[in-house]
């Protein structure tokens, strides 16, 4: 196991942790730098859905990775932001304003849903956003003079400084470039007195309102803090795909974004380039594979969402710290071999709170 013996209280606020951290995030930068000089078209265009993803990943890794509070219909700030921008660019706002304007809308939805749904947790709070979910989406398919209800909306490719990024290189650097402000902002945040409050409230209420931490406005803050990084995604998605409709931002996109942040690994920054990384990753598996399957089997309808409950059920049962969690482990592992001890992280009995009292 690794220890980190701190001296200072300065040293748990740093960006960078542990040892040889800055020296590997170097070395990743540098190497998606140059993936376009030797990586195909494909890839790339790849790589970027992997980042647009993992902007939104952050975004709900905040409310639910952090803070707790369990949503199941972020898809509905995606929408928003991606029809924000849309709809500004399509009457000549620049891409950065708009790229901002478009995060603000999203954030000010966040602040809508969050202050009902102070009221109310766990699954209770999970329908709440389900249904809004389903609301943006039917504002999205009636607003036809905004939003062009079901035949949808075109999106033309992002200008910078008078710069037409048209290409999949092009916007894969944009990419890229938000990402990066996107993961250092949050970090920072974490590393603050509001991320503390975040985690604080995540691990105990009850504990966190006797320290002093407003709950009522931590919680609206972590909701519209996670809706407008989503927000910021889905304005990066609209230009990626050139053409948003309602039914791109659904329940089952909200189902896509759930599964992101738990098989990448719930509390953890790094588990949502993973599960950003999965989401992208497994449709392409799951064609390969289908050349290897029965035809019966292989030209089904429900494939994909049946491997991908099957996925999300084991990752819950056997591992519920997602792939950054099995990763931890892999490094402890070859760490301490050959006295690597079994059962090191054999998970512990879970309690009710109510048989804790006993």
């Amino acid at each position: 196991m690794r220890f980190l013996f701190k001296t200072d209280y300065r040293q748990d606020l740093r960006l960078a942790r542990q040892p040889g951290q800055r020296l590997w995030y170097a070395l990743l930068l540098a190497c998606l730098l140059v993936a376009p000089g030797w990586a195909g078209s494909y890839w790339i265009a790849q790589l970027g859905f992997v980042l647009v993803y993992a902007i939104a990943g952050l975004g709900l890794m905040v409310l639910s990775g952090y803070t707790g509070l369990l949503s199941i219909g972020h898809a509905a700030f995606l929408g928003v932001g991606a029809y924000a921008q849309a709809w500004l660019t399509s009457r000549g706002v620049p891409f950065v304003p708009a790229l901002l304007l478009s995060a603000a809308l999203s954030a000010l939805a966040g602040v809508v849903v969050g202050l009902p749904a102070l009221r109310v947790k766990g699954i209770y709070l999970a329908i709440a956003t389900l249904a809004f979910g389903f609301i943006v989406e039917e504002v999205l398919a009636r607003w036809e003079s905004v939003t062009g209800g079901n035949a949808g909306l075109a999106v033309g490719a992002p200008q910078v400084a008078g710069y037409t990024l048209d290409s999949p290189a092009a916007f894969y650097y944009l990419s890229l470039a938000v990402c990066v402000l996107a993961t250092l902002g949050v970090l920072n945040l974490l590393r603050g007195a509001t991320g503390r409050a975040f985690i604080a409230i995540r691990d105990s209420e009850i504990s966190a309102q006797s320290m002093g931490i407003h709950l009522a406005r931590y919680k609206t803050l972590s909701f519209a803090l996670s809706a407008a990084l989503v927000g910021l995604a889905g304005a990066l998605y609209a230009h990626k795909l050139r053409y948003i409709s309602p039914e791109q931002f659904g329940i089952g996109q909200s189902v896509d974004l759930l599964l992101l942040v738990v098989v990448g690994g719930l509390g953890s920054v790094h588990g949502a380039f993973l599960g950003a990384a999965f989401l992208i990753v497994m449709p392409q598996l799951i064609v390969l594979a289908k050349d290897w399957l029965p035809p019966a089997v292989a030209q089904a309808s429900g494939l994909q969402a049946l491997v991908y409950g099957l996925v999300l059920m084991a990752f819950v049962l056997f591992e519920p710290m997602g792939l950054y969690g099995r990763w931890c482990k892999v490094r402890t592992y070859l760490e301490l071999f050959p006295f690597y001890r079994q059962g090191m992280f054999r998970r512990q009995k879970a309690f009710q709170r109510s048989e804790r009292l006993k």
